[in-house]
């Protein structure tokens, strides 16, 4: 059997599908989609246990409740910085030293707002004491 040579190739052009966000995670209606189609396509003969589909529901209930505990306990953390002095990595590898005047919210993750700049609380290095009051 000969394998025929491959002609007519072209160079790859610039693409305008868009990438998907890396911090978008699959929302409770994915998952109920994956969930019919799971059950559509499954083998008729061989069909799952519905015990099974509610574990699975479940699961992800769970893990819905806790992704959001876990947002509302980091917003409170960067509510409660909201005065202090911290030292914060900046985006050309230097370190920033400031107060917090602000929290907002992106993306469904809080950033503290230091010298004018936004900063996740990863980037936090120290927080510095608060001066002592007489």
């Amino acid at each position: 059997m000969a394998i025929a040579p491959v002609t007519n190739l072209t160079t790859p052009t610039a693409s305008t599908s868009t990438v998907p966000n890396p911090k978008q995670a699959l929302g409770q209606a994915d998952f109920l989609k994956l969930l019919v189609t799971q059950m559509t396509s499954q083998d008729p003969l061989n069909p799952q246990n519905a015990t099974d589909f509610v574990a699975q529901l479940a699961q992800f209930s769970s893990l819905q409740s806790t992704q959001t505990m876990q947002s509302g306990i980091a917003s409170m953390q960067a509510n409660n910085l909201i005065g202090r002095t911290v030292i914060v990595n900046s985006s050309n590898g230097t370190l920033a030293t400031g107060v917090i005047s602000a929290v907002q919210m992106q993306a469904g993750t809080p950033e503290i707002i230091v010298n004018g700049q936004s900063y996740g609380l990863g980037d936090i290095t120290s927080i510095l004491p608060a001066p002592a009051t007489n």
